[in-house]
């Protein structure tokens, strides 16, 4: 049964672009999009259920394409410590930062980190989210690395989104392999990995790649093991230092190298020639303070593609809204509005290796888009805060 959706105007997003349709139509056959186009050149046929969109402005749904939104506590005392003078190494030191929030994941049920995890998640449905990716890496170890990707599964199984899970269990050293890092890579290659693969709980692996973190070579040894189970892999690369994991990240065929404040030229060359995004954090590069911009140049001059997500986690960027995450791209890294709605649809759904159904408006692709009440698609990534008024489709179907 096929339904129409007219009076309204498109902005595809094919080839990373508006690529706008004035007086637009679609027609959605179940869940995906059978016809797009301009309302004059609708074919003629039986369509049982039309919706009139009211001259809204229609764009895919919008792909947050780096989150960790499963997580137990919460560190807004840390961020208010910091307001006050206190270092982080301070803050670590005491027992806070990221060690915080792995004794509170550990210490929290599923179901616990189901509730959280929903509120959180919500927000940002609620802003037009329809696909979202969310990472592990706050268990540290098996029993709750599967915990925290059992949720995973579960949000996206009750909620109507689309959900992507990503093992991110070399997040950091957990405080039993103190001083012993290249121990916990190994109990990462040959239990953690291989066991959570073989429960079919991991879409792609994650790592962070940086002196506090894992080292190019530790992350090269995860990279190999994620390549034997064959799952796609994803890095943190260059937020506060510049140690060429995203070079490293495209000899692999990452689907995304994300942060990259410190990246260089050779690094977005090694990017483009692979197809590897560059997800941009603009949530974290605010929330840090951070002065050293991504090399925009660079990746529009090697034809990187560019994405952006929240990096909704806890302690760096406590973000619940996507679209303020555009106006974000747009003031503090110099995207255009065009670059930023992009890099939250097509783009994002090429650093998730979902192109071929998401992120653009298109007949074929999956049924996800979002009719905004709003002047020009541009109006996204200018509007701070609130809730623009919207109509959400997903899989064909209309959701509050």
């Amino acid at each position: 049964m096929k339904t129409l959706w007219q009076n309204c105007h498109a902005a595809t997003m094919a080839q990373g672009v508006y690529s706008i349709i004035e007086d637009a139509a679609i027609v959605t056959q179940g869940e995906h999009i059978h016809w797009i186009g301009p309302r004059a050149q609708l074919p003629t046929g039986d369509y049982p259920t039309v919706h009139d969109l009211q001259g809204a402005w229609v764009t895919p749904g919008l792909i947050d394409c780096h989150t960790h939104t499963v997580f137990g506590g919460n560190r807004s005392g840390e961020f208010e410590q910091r307001l006050q003078g206190v270092s982080y190494a301070e803050i670590a030191a005491a027992g806070g930062g990221i060690a915080s929030t792995v004794r509170a994941t550990r210490a929290a049920s599923e179901d616990e980190l189901f509730a959280s995890a929903a509120r959180r998640l919500k927000s940002l449905m609620r802003d037009g989210v329809t696909t979202v990716e969310i990472k592990s890496g706050y268990g540290l170890d098996l029993a709750n690395e599967r915990k925290m990707l059992r949720v995973i599964r579960r949000l996206g199984a009750e909620l109507p989104v689309s959900v992507r899970s990503t093992c991110l269990a070399a997040h950091a050293l957990p405080p039993e392999y103190a001083e012993r890092a290249d121990d916990y890579i190994e109990h990462i290659c040959t239990e953690m990995l291989p066991a959570l693969a073989a429960e079919g709980l991991v879409d792609a692996v994650d790592a962070f790649c940086e002196y506090l973190a894992f080292s190019p070579a530790q992350v090269e040894r995860v990279f190999v093991t994620a390549q034997r189970l064959e799952l796609p892999v994803k890095l943190h690369a260059e937020q506060l230092s510049s140690l060429h994991g995203s070079s490293l990240a495209a000899r692999y065929q990452a689907l995304s190298a994300d942060h990259l404040e410190f990246m260089t030229e050779d690094d977005a060359k090694a990017m483009a020639q692979s197809g590897t995004v560059a997800v941009l954090l603009p949530g974290a590069f605010y929330f840090l303070r951070e002065t050293q911009l991504p090399p925009m140049d660079a990746l529009r001059k090697h034809g990187v593609k560019i994405a952006v997500a929240s990096d909704l986690n806890p302690g760096t960027s406590p973000a619940l809204s996507l679209r303020l995450m555009l106006n974000m791209a747009c003031t503090c890294l110099r995207l255009t509005p065009e670059e930023a709605l992009a890099g939250a649809t097509i783009h994002a759904a090429q650093a998730l290796g979902m192109a071929q159904t998401h992120g653009s408006l298109e007949a074929g692709k999956v049924a996800d888009f979002v009719a905004w009440h709003i002047d020009r698609p541009a109006d996204l990534a200018y509007w701070l805060g609130g809730e623009l008024e919207k109509r959400v489709v997903r899989h064909g179907v209309e959701i509050d």
